[in-house]
């Protein structure tokens, strides 16, 4: 007699395969030819057909054949137009994606993944956030992307839908400790190019008070809005460049989040720094040395109903008198002390919001391959400049660096100096090298100049994009500790450094006010307590958003590219990191630096003879002078001539420390012998130095 065998499924899987409904799908070619490709699945007589938790969809199941899989974008996309990404840029140089299986209940992110990614893995953003009330019947869309175009295509085999019971919802964001952005595109897709017509809000109660989605917004109305970013645009999180439009798509200038009005912004998504802190740092860092730097606000977004996580709210660098105060050049403005200013002008890739420039006549250090420096217009735009300014900045910056090349470069009086502002290049030098900024000199690289009559010289900044600084880059030294960025080690990267910092460190004096300046910024702006400080207090603001941002973006303990190993499995974790490698950075950088600042006594004691810390000395355009007083709040600074005659005076407050910073313009003074007091309440601190 045969026998029978009598296989008995467990209870919850019997139950899911009783009540799923699976919907099935054909593949196709992935074209690399750089356009994505969708591939349609009809989902109809799904009962019900409104998706909510108690019945949507459960999990989605795909099968490609693709040799790079780290070239792949994949996504959902509803009837409705409503997308969730299930994989971006994950499994590096691996292959294929075998029996994928999409599912917020998984354990395991995507992102943390192994291919061909065979089994059930949590997608990049929530499939439950589809499940919102939406019609589940008609035609879905599983959207490939191949991002890089290197001969490598693929093939979709096939893919499902799974619909079934008791399944997540959407991610639940009400309120927040953070100011808080909301989007509506109206069903249109974000795109890198062209900015389309979304709506915005902002929810912001004030210092100290809590927001809420439904709370009052202080701007309601309407934005263009595109994806930014040239390499982050990998990320699953988007970074966006936005204007405040009015209804019929003209740019008005609003005053957002308590920063100077104007039209342009910036929401910065920071997806490789776990830390959230590292753009924001360096723009501080630059802030608190005297420069200009774009102003910021941390936020939540939502876009169309769906939690995106926390954001970098800033200001796009721009001229402007509340940004990088220039003059303004417009294009019949083609002669004259009106051609000289102002520019500002970028190194940088031409990907991004990179495009017509000049190339440098001056070679990098290191051009095994024929590389060059490429320099960018950013204001005036390419379409707006005329060709009399492109004529008049590219000579202006082939004569700096002529100037820097020739053997009289560092001439006090004829060398660099006459046309670049030593000032501006020593603490740009510093922010890139206490950051290790793998990207430093060579990408992101702002410069802007002024007409003449008002100044004139090339001055170097903002500084932008850090994110990958501060130990943050698995590659090209950004994950040493020791070493210097400009010395950049990597002589087959087509970006290269401009030969300007190897120049300028041959000069002594340069190197001698780069070290007082160093000396004079440890003691409170740089110290290892400000550091530790400003660090914990990003970390105590994000503390309860954090946990939001990364639910939605599970990647604590995961290689993002480009993170050093290891990978902190929390956000705590990540924090420590950050902050004993910037304790480590600083102390080789106090025992590595370079110069000699003869002007200032080492133990920082000067004020007690009643003497002041004056460099540089020869001085050209300025003067930093140092005083520490612990016992006094505020004093009046004066510079007098050899006749008495004071010819500038300021009042000035002692910092948190005691220690009392004067910076000052000495561009009007005849050159001479001159003297500087602070009169204090109690006594009188002196100096003496020469104007050039």
């Amino acid at each position: 007699m045969p026998k029978i065998y009598l296989f008995l499924l467990p209870l919850w899987l019997s139950s899911m395969l009783l009540n799923a409904q699976v919907f099935n799908g054909s593949g196709g070619a992935i074209p690399d030819n750089g356009n994505p490709v969708s591939f349609p699945l009809v989902v109809s007589g799904l009962t019900p057909s409104s998706l909510n938790t108690a019945h949507g969809i459960a999990e989605v199941k795909v099968n490609i054949i693709h040799p790079y899989d780290a070239d792949l974008y994949i996504a959902l996309i509803s009837p409705d137009g409503a997308s969730v990404l299930l994989s971006v840029s994950n499994g590096g140089d691996g292959d294929n994606y075998s029996q994928t299986r999409f599912s917020d209940t998984a354990s395991v992110s995507i992102a943390a993944g192994i291919p061909p990614f065979t089994g059930v893995f949590k997608p990049q953003e929530l499939l439950g956030n589809l499940n919102n009330g939406r019609q589940g019947n008609g035609t879905w869309h599983l959207y490939i992307h191949d991002l890089y175009a290197f001969a490598d295509q693929g093939t979709l085999l096939n893919w499902s839908i799974t619909f079934d019971e008791n399944v997540t919802g959407p991610f639940v964001f009400e309120s927040s400790n953070l100011p808080i952005v909301l989007i509506d595109t109206y069903g249109q897709e974000i795109l890198d190019d062209p900015k389309i017509q979304v709506g915005m809000k902002i929810i912001d109660n004030g210092p100290g008070e809590r927001n809420f989605i439904t709370d009052t917004p202080v701007y309601n109305g309407y934005a263009g809005i595109e994806i930014r970013g040239s390499s982050s645009q990998m990320f699953p999180k988007k970074s966006y460049g936005f204007e405040t439009w009015d209804i019929d798509g003209e740019e008005i200038d609003v005053s957002l989040l308590g920063m100077p009005a104007e039209s342009d912004w910036i929401l910065n998504a920071n997806y490789t720094d776990k830390t959230l802190a590292r753009n924001a740092m360096a723009y501080q860092v630059s802030q608190n040395m005297g420069h200009y730097s774009t102003r910021y606000k941390y936020v939540e977004v939502v876009i169309n109903e769906m939690y995106k996580g926390i954001y970098v709210f800033s200001e796009k660098i721009k001229r402007d008198p509340n940004r990088v105060n220039i003059a303004k050049l417009k294009p019949d403005q083609n002669s004259g002390d009106e051609l000289t200013g102002g520019y500002i002008f970028k190194v940088d890739k031409f990907t991004g919001s990179g495009g017509d420039g000049w190339i440098s006549a001056f070679p990098p250090p290191q051009s095994p391959n024929g590389q060059t420096i490429f320099f960018q217009y950013e204001y005036p735009k390419a379409d707006d400049i005329t060709i009399q300014q492109k004529q008049y900045i590219s000579d202006y910056v082939n004569t700096f660096e002529a100037i820097l090349s020739g053997p009289d470069f560092n001439d006090p009086d004829e060398g660099f100096r006459a046309y670049a502002d030593e000032y501006s290049f020593i603490d740009y030098f510093l922010v890139n090298e206490i950051s290790k900024n793998v990207d430093g000199y060579r990408l992101s690289t702002f410069l802007h100049k002024q007409r003449e009559s008002l100044g004139g010289k090339i001055r170097i900044g903002p500084v932008w994009d850090y994110d990958i600084a501060w130990h943050n880059a698995n590659y090209c030294g950004g994950d040493e500790l020791t070493g210097w960025a400009y010395q950049f080690p990597c002589p087959d990267d087509y970006w290269q450094v401009p030969f300007w910092w190897q120049r300028m460190l041959q000069d002594t004096l340069f190197a001698n006010n780069l070290r007082c300046r160093w000396e004079e910024l440890r003691v409170n702006t740089l110290s290892d307590a400000w550091f530790e400080t400003y660090i914990d207090s990003v970390a105590s603001l994000l503390d309860e958003s954090q946990q939001r941002n990364f639910t939605v973006w599970p990647i604590l303990g995961v290689y993002v590219w480009p993170n050093p190993w290891p990978y902190p499995p929390t956000y705590a974790a990540e924090i420590e990191s950050l902050k004993n490698w910037i304790f480590q950075r600083l102390d080789w950088i106090d025992a590595n630096l370079p110069g000699n600042c003869y002007s200032i006594n080492n133990n920082y004691q000067a004020a007690e003879n009643h003497s002041l810390r004056i460099f540089p000395n020869p001085a050209h355009d300025y003067i930093h002078v140092v005083a520490n007083l612990n016992n006094e709040k505020h004093c009046i600074a004066e510079i007098t001539d050899k006749t008495g005659r004071i010819v500038a005076t300021e009042k000035i407050a002692a910092d948190n420390e005691g220690v009392f910073y004067w910076h000052t313009n000495l561009s009007q003074l005849s050159p001479g012998i001159y003297f500087v007091k602070f009169i204090f309440s109690s006594t009188t601190a002196t100096g003496k130095f020469v104007k050039k």
